[in-house]
């Protein structure tokens, strides 16, 4: 394939890596002289927070969140998103972890992207036995991506689960199938985005699995979710991840695929 074939995995992958728009400084948790660096915020934001009483102060050059880390989150959670600077209300936890991989609170998921913290994904990039690709249409009411292409299932990690049980739930919420349905399950590599996004920042580690589907074997959405599935040649799902279809999230996971076998 020639290098200009792949330009829109080239810009894909640049996007990926993006700095963010508005200067952010660190976002600490601690107490007692211990501090755990977990992500980053912008400093208005910050500092209208601390105006307000919530439980977040400046310390040296940073921003830091004191204990106890879950009630203070959800003050924290609860401002942000009253005041209209979080995406839609999701009631759903995810883990805080800090920067040597421990886990330390868990928070509201529509906040993780104003305050920068570190989240983890599980997809899945399944095939059928000719080799073609199955692929999910987004719903249309989506907080992120509405109606946008995916792979055949992506979701988040959440406060206190693992990679293997999300891929697991995931797999059943989205596609309606059992991991002991899936053939030749395997593990690839991650995938890292790092990019500014509308609420803030995106700071995400992907773990990409792939899969073979027998022929009597279609996806069924069970969560709502997902609007249908296709199965698409390798060639026409080259052509949609170079017109832009699909999530940068799927392009990335799918383009390494796709190189990967051929």
């Amino acid at each position: 394939m020639r290098r200009s074939d792949l330009r829109w995995l080239s810009e894909a992958s640049a996007q990926a890596n993006g700095a963010p728009r508005r200067a952010r400084d660190r976002l600490l948790l601690g107490a007692s002289g211990r501090t755990h660096e977990v992500g980053s915020i912008e400093p208005e934001v910050a500092s209208r927070l601390a105006g307000a009483g919530v439980p977040i102060a400046r310390h040296d050059v940073d921003w830091i969140i004191v204990p106890p880390f879950d009630a203070s989150l959800e003050l924290i959670a609860r401002w942000l998103h009253d005041e209209g600077l979080a995406s839609r209300w999701r009631d759903e936890l995810l883990p805080v972890v800090a920067r040597d991989g421990r886990t330390l609170a868990a928070v509201e998921r529509s906040v993780v992207r104003v305050l920068g913290l570190a989240t983890f994904a599980v997809h899945l990039s399944g095939r059928a036995e000719d080799g073609a690709f199955w692929v999910q249409q987004r719903a249309f009411d989506k907080a992120t991506d509405p109606a946008r292409w995916d792979t055949l299932m992506g979701g988040q990690m959440a406060a206190g689960e693992s990679v293997r049980s999300t891929l697991a739930r995931e797999t059943a919420e989205e596609a309606g199938l059992r991991l002991d349905q899936l053939r030749l399950l395997r593990r690839s590599a991650d995938v890292f985005v790092r990019r500014p996004v509308d609420e803030g920042f995106m700071n995400e580690r992907i773990a990409v699995f792939r899969a073979r589907l027998a022929p009597n074997i279609t996806p069924i959405n069970r969560d709502g979710e997902v609007v249908r599935f296709e199965c698409v040649r390798t060639e026409d799902l080259r052509a949609r991840l170079a017109a832009g279809d699909f999530t940068l999230e799927a392009t990335l996971i799918l383009g390494a695929e796709i190189g990967r076998r051929g």
